[in-house]
């Protein structure tokens, strides 16, 4: 058999190389390709019959792709949206063996034509002013277990942090001069966000009288908390806040709800789109326009300003305008 047909040597190859090399992916990106290759490899090695590190790059055929991927929605339960990013990652794996080795092009091509599926919006949810406030107010600010989750909440809706970032934050990351602070995004992109005074006032409690270099958020174990833990606390918080906020109760409130919140509050204050999108740390102001399409308050204020003054009372009907029809008609 020859070396160049075995899969494990490409798969090596793609995720050094091609991820790490080349795109300089996010640690966090990387795993999920690594998640898929977990799910993919021993699936296809007990379709084929072989042992993995026998897989031969026509083992991943088209049609085994197919099965694969209903085999992700059927027995594992999975979304369209996660059938389609593993797909994404197949694709990608495959384009670059297809560019390395030009008699894996038609291959390639055999892949990439498998589509994905179309798949709605997902609704976004966010809290109100009311419901945040109750989350802010959840935990006991006179212990330190309280103290620690309170900073964290007020930190992450302040910025408007995902979970991997409020993870990764470190001290030094804090300006405490020009009240701000330094997020480490999606494929490591800096963005700078504005702080107040209560977050500066939280954050500094946490980090007194540790190097610049340490995380802020530790866990009660004083370990660097994770993006698993940092989901488990705000669910925590959740569940005791809705004795105040019954409405959050029936919410699946996690740190990328936060993350919305802080979207849709600036938005309802009157803050442009743009700077929204550089508060959140967003590459295209397409992913930010989604805040305006679902904020109704916003949508609300923006028809008030255009509302027609007395109603109807004076206006032509359309029947009773021969023009607009005669116009109409010639189109």
């Amino acid at each position: 058999m020859n070396s160049s047909s075995l899969l494990g040597p490409w798969i090596r190859r793609f995720l050094i190389e091609y991820l790490v090399g080349e795109r300089n992916l996010a640690v966090n990106t990387q795993r999920s390709y690594r998640d898929m290759l977990m799910l993919l490899l021993p699936y296809l090695a007990a379709k084929v019959d072989k042992r993995i590190d026998r897989l031969t790059v026509d083992d991943l055929s088209a049609q085994m792709v197919r099965l694969f991927l209903t085999h992700m929605e059927e027995q594992r339960h999975c979304t369209v949206s996660t059938r389609n990013q593993r797909l994404g990652s197949i694709h990608a794996l495959a384009r670059f063996i297809g560019e390395h080795a030009p008699e894996y092009v038609d291959w390639w091509a055999q892949i990439h034509l498998i589509p994905v599926k179309r798949t709605s919006r997902p609704e976004i949810s966010y809290l109100s002013r009311q419901e945040m406030d109750a989350l802010l107010a959840s935990s006991d600010v006179n212990t330190a277990q309280g103290q620690r989750e309170h900073a964290l909440l007020l930190f992450m809706f302040n910025s408007g942090a995902r979970a991997s970032e409020a993870a990764q934050l470190k001290i030094g990351d804090v300006d405490w001069h020009t009240r701000s602070v330094s997020i480490v995004g999606k494929g490591n992109r800096h963005r700078r966000c504005p702080l107040w005074k209560s977050t500066l006032d939280a954050l500094r409690s946490q980090s007194e009288g540790r190097a610049a270099d340490a995380p802020v958020f530790l866990n009660r174990f004083h370990q660097t908390m994770t993006r698993s833990g940092i989901h488990a606390l705000v669910r925590r918080c959740a569940i005791r806040a809705a004795a105040k906020a019954p409405s959050l109760a029936g919410k699946n409130v996690h740190p990328h709800v936060i993350r919305h919140t802080t979207a849709s509050l600036l938005l309802q204050a009157g803050v442009d789109i743009n700077t929204i999108r550089g508060w959140l740390g967003h590459v295209s102001l397409e992913t930010t326009n989604i805040y305006a399409e679902i904020n109704l308050e916003t949508k609300a204020r923006a028809l008030a300003t255009c509302e027609v003054e007395g109603g109807a009372e004076g206006q032509k009907q359309w029947r009773d305008q021969p023009d607009l029809m005669t116009f109409l008609r010639t189109l």
